[in-house]
C-alpha cells in the first residue's frame, strides 16, 4: 500500500500502525502538503493526510476512512484479533474515541503543537512558515494536561482504552501521543496511568517505525525512544 503522509502529522501515524497491525507492506511517500503539489489536488482536492492507494484502488483519504477500509478488507487476517469488536456499541465506542484522538485532540494539542515546532521550521514563510506562536503552544500545553486525565480516566477503568480488547482507539491515541512525546510536551506525571498504558502500546512491534522517525530540524526528546521511561 503506498501511503502519501508526513512522518509528525498524527493522523498519519495512525494509518501507518493500523497497516503494520494488518502486516501490510507500506511505501511511505512525504507529501509536503502545503506546496499544493498539482497531482496531490488533483486527486485529492481536500489535500487531506494520509491518502493511500491499495494497488489500483484509491484514492483512499483520511485515517478513520483508511481504517474503516483496512478493517474491512483485512480485518479477517486478524483471527480473534480484530480491531473494530464485532458488537455494534463497542464498534462505536471504538469510533467515537478514534474520532476524538484524530479531530479533537489533533486540534487543540498535538495539531498545534506540531505545527509551531515542526512544521512552520519546514514550511516556507510566505505559505505560513516562521517562528512558533507561544500563546498557541501555551495554550496546547494546557488542554494537554485536561487531555491526559480524560485519558488516564478511560486507562484505569478498562483494560484498553475503548475496553477488554486492544482497539483501533489505542492506536489513535497512541499516535496522538507520540508525536506530542516526541517533542518532549507530553505531561506524563499529569496521570500515571497515561504512562502505564502507553507503555504497553509503545512495546508493540508495530510500534517501532515511529520510534526511529527524526524530524528533519528537530531532535527528539532523550526518552522518546526508550521503552521504560
Amino acid at each position: 500500500m503506498i501511503v502519501h503522509h508526513h512522518p509528525f502529522l498524527a493522523p498519519c501515524r495512525f494509518a501507518r500502525l493500523v497497516l503494520a497491525e494488518h502486516a501490510l507492506e507500506q511505501e511511505l511517500v512525504v507529501e509536503p502538503f502545503w506546496d499544493e503539489r498539482p497531482q496531490f489536488v488533483a486527486v485529492n482536492p481536500g489535500m487531506t493526510l494520509p491518502m493511500a492507494f491499495d494497488g489500483d484502488r484509491g484514492p483512499i483519504c483520511g485515517a478513520a476512512v483508511l481504517m474503516e477500509y483496512v478493517d474491512e478488507r483485512y480485518g479477517d487476517g486478524r483471527p480473534g484479533h480484530r480491531l473494530m469488536p464485532a458488537d455494534p456499541f463497542h464498534r462505536a465506542e471504538v469510533r467515537r474515541l478514534v474520532n476524538w484522538f484524530t479531530q479533537k485532540f489533533e486540534d487543540e494539542v498535538s495539531g498545534p503543537i506540531v505545527t509551531e515546532r515542526i512544521l512552520k521550521l519546514e514550511i516556507p514563510n510566505k505559505k505560513g512558515g516562521g517562528a512558533p506562536d507561544s500563546s498557541a503552544l501555551r495554550i496546547a500545553r494546557q488542554n494537554a494536561v485536561s487531555h491526559f486525565h480524560y485519558i488516564g480516566s478511560l486507562a484505569m477503568s478498562r483494560n484498553w482504552l475503548a475496553g477488554d480488547q486492544f482497539t483501533f482507539a489505542d492506536l489513535a491515541a497512541g499516535a496522538a501521543l507520540s508525536v506530542v512525546d516526541y517533542l518532549g510536551e507530553a505531561p506524563w506525571q499529569a496521570d500515571p496511568a497515561v504512562k502505564a498504558w502507553y507503555q504497553k502500546l509503545k512495546s508493540r512491534p508495530s510500534f517501532r517505525p515511529l520510534l526511529s522517525d527524526k524530524a528533519r530540524l528537530v531532535a527528539p526528546a532523550p526518552h522518546y525512544a526508550d521503552l521504560d521511561f
